[in-house]
């Protein structure tokens, strides 16, 4: 798969298109983009990725600020393109965006991978059981629901 970061064109990459949204939290959560990332590399499609090496943390986070504004803007259109969402929330943040992220899109081909220990779970379990949105602990299920979706896709 085609890797590409925020805030990069993908307007024209390869389908299917799979967004990683979750934890990132200023880099406060483990990388566990790069895990889902080398599954895929010998797949055909496109991983959407908002984690970029070049964010700069002390960034002011508004609307005024033009890079803030791309990096919203980007993951805001990415999401809305994409054909798989994967959602994970790493038990070491409180992933505020991403429960915003979830909401915006309980009702898209979404998969949630939410370890014990993240301060929201039971809102996150309701959320999904409410919207008949698969919800996995652990990064390898979540996985294995995304290659199942790839699989229906084709």
């Amino acid at each position: 798969m085609l890797e590409i970061q925020a805030p990069n064109d993908f307007r024209d990459s390869p389908q299917p298109r799979i967004f990683l949204a979750g934890s990132i939290e200023m880099g406060m959560a483990t990388r566990w983009q790069d895990v889902v990332i080398a599954h895929f590399k010998e797949k055909e499609g496109t991983v959407l990725n908002p984690r970029r090496d070049d964010w700069n943390a002390s960034w002011i986070q508004s609307i005024e600020n033009p890079k803030f504004y791309e990096q919203v803007v980007w993951e805001l259109d990415a999401l809305d393109s994409c054909d798989i969402i994967l959602m994970y929330f790493d038990p070491k943040t409180k992933s505020p965006i991403s429960l915003l992220e979830l909401g915006l899109h309980a009702e898209s081909s979404i998969i949630v991978c939410c370890p014990p220990g993240f301060w929201r779970k039971g809102n996150v379990d309701i959320v999904c059981e409410r919207y008949q949105i698969p919800v996995v602990s652990r990064l390898e299920d979540a996985i294995y629901w995304i290659e199942k979706a790839m699989v229906v896709m084709r």
